[in-house]
């Protein structure tokens, strides 16, 4: 069985994200932007096609280049999108206790958030545990869920919704996505260069409608991830250039609190204002 009754998990939690987020904004009486709108609903779709779509027919047919895809969707794509798409007040009533907030702090920290992603992706893609990913599907789940977490957590830096929990300055923001890319080739130049099927579990001839030998199919996703996520990471390193430039006067992007009408409304907009 294919499709989303195949994993009813991923259809259950992205609608409790929906709902949460349309019960948010009715309760608060508070309005998002379009924009918010369409960038929370583009990760829900993005994150439910992924994971039950033909992308995942395919990582189920043995296809290690469907499954590094996956990854990436999950990680590159999904993250930044619910960033963009939450408001800060909606996030910020969460960490409003004391050691709630202390904890925000360590995990935002750009060290931290680079360190927690990367030994993720480091270790996720060692033999043992990937094989025991494809194998076992309760650990499946749990580190798809893992690899979205720190996912948000790695793009908080660069992407926060609270000016409690700061982005960092543009430099500072475009060095932290280099640095993002050693890591990631790390992982994937091995995996390109193997001259052998590195995971057992995809050393069989493969059952999808492709003609690829399992090393070409091995191949072919470490070359997704490497280069892949490297023109997609550079893509967003002339982007936050471009914003720095056109605001050359200002060195630290930092999200304002939002100000409200009289009738509690107001269009919830995150802009920047310079640091002082």
């Amino acid at each position: 069985m294919s499709g989303p009754f195949a994993h009813p998990s991923v259809p259950i939690g992205v609608a409790a994200l929906a709902a949460a987020y349309i019960v948010a904004v009715r309760v608060s009486g508070r309005r998002v932007t379009t924009g918010q709108v369409a960038a929370f609903a583009a990760g829900l779709a993005a994150l439910l096609l992924t994971l039950t779509g033909p992308l995942d027919e395919l990582e189920d047919a043995r296809l290690f280049t469907a499954h590094m895809t996956q990854h990436l969707v999950l990680t590159l794509v999904v993250p930044p999108l619910l960033l963009l798409g939450t408001p800060g007040w909606m996030l910020r009533r969460f960490i409003r206790p004391a050691p709630v907030a202390r904890l925000a702090r360590i995990l935002t920290n750009p060290i931290v958030a680079f360190g927690l992603y990367n030994t993720l992706l480091i270790g996720l893609h060692n033999p043992p545990v990937f094989e025991l990913m494809c194998r076992d599907e309760h650990f499946h789940i749990a580190m798809h869920l893992l690899l979205i977490a720190t996912g948000v957590i790695t793009w908080w830096p660069l992407l926060s919704p609270l000016p409690e929990l700061p982005r960092l300055s543009y430099p500072g923001q475009m060095l932290y996505l280099f640095l993002q890319l050693i890591p990631m080739a790390a992982v994937a130049a091995p995996i390109t260069l193997a001259q052998t099927v590195i995971y057992p579990y995809y050393a069989i001839p493969q059952l999808h409608p492709f003609d690829l030998s399992p090393l070409s199919d091995q191949i072919l996703g470490g070359l997704f991830m490497w280069v892949g996520a490297g023109f997609y990471m550079t893509a967003v390193f002339t982007l936050i250039f471009y914003r720095w430039a056109m605001r050359d006067d200002r060195d630290r992007p930092v999200v304002s609190d939002q100000t409200y009408g009289a009738d509690g409304g107001g269009a919830l907009v995150s802009r920047l204002r310079p640091a002082h």
